[in-house]
């Protein structure tokens, strides 16, 4: 079972961070462009299209919710608590908070789940959810820390209002509770878009990959990765028996707990320019150490039934 996990869920997503870093070596691809497209193009999209579709029912969707607010708060706290015995300036401790609170719940998330589960609906509502939960932490929360020491309160403020994502999070979820159907016109465009996500995404990532090489010594990036792999799905699974949750919502919520590093932390910070290079790191050493840990948790997860 580890084998084929490894083989035929694991491994094709490393297939496109490989496109990436293929064609930043050849083409030395724009980061800022790409980072823009994800930021203000295909994550409101894929934001918006996830919570218009999903059927969830309301009470797991309560579960869920709870689920996450634990999660994310346990998470923060341990995560600051390091990052101030570490005595990591402020932009550095709003680096390292990002990047063990916020994984790659979407552009890799999703493609695990769908190879997991093979298009459940109930593990795709999950994730859906939890990737909705995750890019409003993102772009609230992960948006104002990287950008502290460096813009007033009010600066902060007015980019994330002009942030798209806040209001694709409410549109989406307003016209699914009114059951406001969408006219081709507009539907058939957001599915084109938030379908592109994977392949974009995972390829942006490739090329951060390579725009900022690995440094072996560098103490944070593996403090980072043990919190976000092993501490992470520790959190994840022990909230599971908290709340007694069972069966795929159970998998779901404990596979989504041991993502990597969110690729959307590099992108703040090379938007932000605050501490691109750590953030990029931890991003690719959580992600490569994931071929191992995930196959292990998707196992794991397996048996919980």
């Amino acid at each position: 079972m580890f084998l084929s996990i490894l083989l035929e869920v694991v491994l094709p997503i490393f297939v496109l961070i490989g496109f990436g870093c293929i064609m930043q070596y050849a083409f030395r691809l724009d980061l800022y462009t790409l980072a823009k497209i994800n930021f203000y193009y295909i994550t409101p999209a894929i934001v918006f299209v996830s919570l218009y579709s999903s059927n969830i029912p309301f009470s797991l969707l309560g579960s869920v919710a709870l689920f996450y607010i634990l999660y994310v708060l346990i998470l923060y706290l341990i995560s600051t608590v390091v990052a101030r015995s570490m005595k990591y300036s402020p932009g550095m401790r709003g680096a390292f908070t990002n990047s063990v609170m916020l994984d790659n719940s979407g552009n890799y998330g999703i493609p695990i789940n769908e190879l997991v589960f093979k298009g459940e609906p109930v593990a795709a509502s999950v994730q859906a959810l939890v990737m909705t939960f995750q890019s409003f932490i993102t772009f609230t929360y992960g948006a104002f820390v990287v950008q502290n020491g460096s813009a007033s309160p009010r600066k902060i403020l007015m980019n994330f209002l002009k942030m798209p994502v806040p209001y694709a999070l409410v549109l989406g979820l307003g016209l699914n509770l009114l059951h406001e159907p969408l006219p081709p016109l507009l539907m058939e465009p957001l599915n084109y878009v938030s379908r592109s996500m994977v392949a974009l995404a995972l390829l942006t990532l490739g090329a951060q990959i390579v725009q900022y090489p690995f440094r072996m010594k560098r103490f944070s990036v593996y403090l980072s990765m043990v919190l976000r792999l092993l501490v992470g799905p520790a959190v994840g699974f022990s909230l599971v028996l908290l709340l007694g949750l069972e069966g795929i919502p159970a998998q779901a919520l404990l596979i989504a707990s041991g993502m990597p590093t969110g690729v959307n932390t590099a992108i703040l910070a090379e938007e932000y320019k605050n501490e691109p290079d750590f953030a990029a790191q931890t991003v690719l050493l959580s992600t490569l150490v994931n071929v191992i840990t995930m196959t292990v948790l998707i196992t794991f997860a397996q048996q919980l039934g």
